[in-house]
């Protein structure tokens, strides 16, 4: 497993605590220095049903500065995912990519259920 995450985030400390308590083994990277590669980001959409929206920080600071609320929708994927790759704060974190599964977020009912 690989764990994306932003040291400042409170989000991010406690989805790795809950990986800690439950002695997962993972990789965690920074997600500003080192983003998650495009076939990340691909697997990653396909764990959220194709749901381009749900990869990015819509509450962060640089997406509201780009205005990608109204530029989101006329982003094609290949757009989308380069501007992912190039700008790690504009990705939903933490963001975890398993062998089988990906999550976004952490909502700890929602980790139960693929982390034991």
């Amino acid at each position: 497993m690989i764990i994306y995450v932003y040291k400042k985030c409170s989000t991010c400390k406690a989805a790795l605590l809950f990986l800690k308590k439950r002695g997962v083994t993972f990789t965690e990277k920074e997600i500003c220095k080192e983003p998650p590669s495009i076939a990340e980001l691909q697997h990653m959409l396909s764990y959220q049903n194709g749901n381009l929206k749900k990869l990015f920080n819509t509450s962060g600071l640089l997406y509201k500065e780009m205005q990608l609320k109204e530029k989101l929708q006329d982003l094609n994927v290949d757009q989308a995912f380069a501007l992912l790759n190039q700008q790690g704060m504009l990705i939903k974190r933490p963001f975890l990519v398993g062998d089988d599964f990906g999550l976004i977020g952490f909502k700890e009912t929602e980790w139960s259920k693929k982390i034991r």
